[in-house]
């Protein structure tokens, strides 16, 4: 939009209704978020069967403290793994 019409974006941010730190944000990969998504898709290529809440029971059983609700997006993320 910035480069068709020439606006600043600041003005191109408020005509959209973004704010500006959302159209500037890169979410950061840790090594923790890359081990935690290898141990899950380790698991869910185990117990198939397993959905995202029985493989958070699991994890949490083994000492892993995660979120359900990143879990699954975790999960989904994997997905293409899991079809190996």
């Amino acid at each position: 939009m910035q480069a068709r019409t020439g606006i600043s974006e600041r003005r191109a941010c408020q005509l959209v209704g973004l704010s500006r730190s959302v159209l500037r944000y890169q979410p950061r990969s840790s090594e923790q978020s890359i081990k935690l998504q290898t141990q899950l898709v380790e698991l869910a290529q185990e117990r198939r069967r397993f959905g995202y809440r029985r493989l958070h029971i699991l994890l949490r059983r083994a000492g892993v403290q995660v979120n359900y609700k990143r879990l699954y997006c975790d999960l989904l993320d994997g997905a293409p793994l899991l079809s190996m």
